[in-house]
């Protein structure tokens, strides 16, 4: 998702970060082969692992959840709901993948690490695309 606000220019107007929903992996750099399959679409993949807080809540408009367990542990953190409307599903923003969840690459091949992706790739232009025609009408109705 970074890669293409960069592209699209807006670094200085949208914010993305990321984050698991467990701790196993806190700290760790992203997955060699995750990286290996980002730099061949000239893509870097920097940082480190963090775990999704409380505070994400309120600090982002839009959470995402690769999967279905990762939407459950979110929204439990939200016992009461008051967040429920920015939690969404990452594939509901496909515009050609099927997919409704991201699968996990991890104990695959590197066919699956591109497979994944090329659907986050599809995933994200179609959020970039939500995100810009949002603004568009949030500014024709502000304005």
């Amino acid at each position: 998702m970074n890669h293409l606000i960069a592209e699209a220019n807006l670094s200085d107007q949208i914010i993305c970060e990321s984050a698991g929903t467990a701790s196993y992996h806190v700290g760790n750099p992203p997955d060699r082969r995750m990286v290996a399959a980002a730099s061949q679409r000239r893509m870097k993949f920097l940082g480190e692992a963090r775990q999704f807080q409380k505070l994400d809540f309120e600090k982002f408009d839009l959470i995402l959840a690769m999967d279905q367990e990762n939407y459950r542990d979110i929204i439990s953190l939200d016992p009461v709901g008051k967040y429920r409307d920015k939690v969404r599903m990452m594939c509901d923003f496909c515009t050609h993948h099927n997919d409704k969840e991201v699968p996990d690459p991890y104990y695959g091949g590197s066919d699956g690490f591109n497979y994944v992706i090329d659907l986050l790739l599809d995933a994200c232009q179609g959020l970039l695309q939500h995100i810009i025609n949002n603004q568009a009408s949030n500014s024709r109705a502000n304005g």
